[in-house]
């Protein structure tokens, strides 16, 4: 039998002090996908110490499809210059439904990465009118995410995949030329909003109502006429679990 550790390391001084917060759903995540829909799920890994194998893992039925292999759905592709795998399901149903993990092996020792929740609805508990939206340098980007009433009531988030930190409701400075704003209905939708964007803003994000979520690539292009913009980089924290 296959024991499981987990381990946590968080960091959240600085980000508190900018007006983030951690992923308030816990490590409990639930993708909502419209049933016959698709989805891509990106899995992030140590970029300063790459693992020698990466494989997505189904509790349904206790397989592993590894990275690049002949498998068309679903498809595990690696992605090293961005220190990440993506896995794209498609033509979802019911059966579909289940537990689902990114796993990495190193040295012979096999680390969860990221673990969800796979829910596959009829109409999802939240959902994106796109899942990859695009802007340039010094622009802006809206994202449109919509809830059940069932979430009404409940928090709703705009979350860093490879961080797990996230954005509440309301407008948060993260530097002093870029901000993000999330406006909510009440009703069945909120919006968000995305200001002075940065190059290094480039990257996978989810819409949330509580643990239900919903992915969306972001991708920030250089400014029309090549001039760049220099901003301060910040180091992340992750959270795995390891295998043993």
């Amino acid at each position: 039998m296959v024991a499981y550790i987990k381990v946590f390391y968080i960091s959240i001084g600085f980000w508190l002090f900018l007006g983030v917060e951690c992923y308030s759903g816990g490590s409990y995540h639930v993708l909502t996908i419209k049933t016959g829909g698709s989805v891509t799920i990106p899995c992030h890994y140590n970029e300063t110490n790459p693992p020698q194998k990466k494989y997505w893992y189904s509790d349904i039925d206790k397989s592993k499809i590894y990275t690049n292999t002949s498998e068309e759905n679903p498809s595990v592709i690696d992605h090293p210059d961005q220190s990440l795998f993506t896995v794209t399901m498609r033509n979802l149903q019911n059966n579909h439904t289940g537990d689902y993990s990114c796993v990495v092996e190193t040295d012979g020792l096999s680390t969860i990465t990221y673990d969800l929740h796979l829910r596959v609805q009829s109409a999802p508990d939240v959902s994106v009118v796109s899942s990859s939206v695009s802007g340039h340098e010094g622009g802006n980007v809206s994202v449109q995410c919509s809830y059940s009433s069932r979430y009404q009531n409940h928090p709703k988030q705009w979350c860093r995949y490879k961080d797990q930190r996230c954005y509440t409701v309301g407008r948060t400075d993260t530097s002093q030329n870029s901000s993000v704003q999330i406006s909510d209905d009440g009703r069945s939708s909120f919006t968000v909003l995305m200001t002075g964007l940065r190059l290094s803003d480039s990257g996978w994000f989810f819409c949330s109502a509580r643990e239900a979520m919903n992915p969306v690539q972001l991708t920030v292009e250089a400014e029309p006429d090549g001039v760049s913009v220099c901003h301060r980089t910040r180091d992340f924290s992750t959270s795995t679990r390891k295998i043993r």
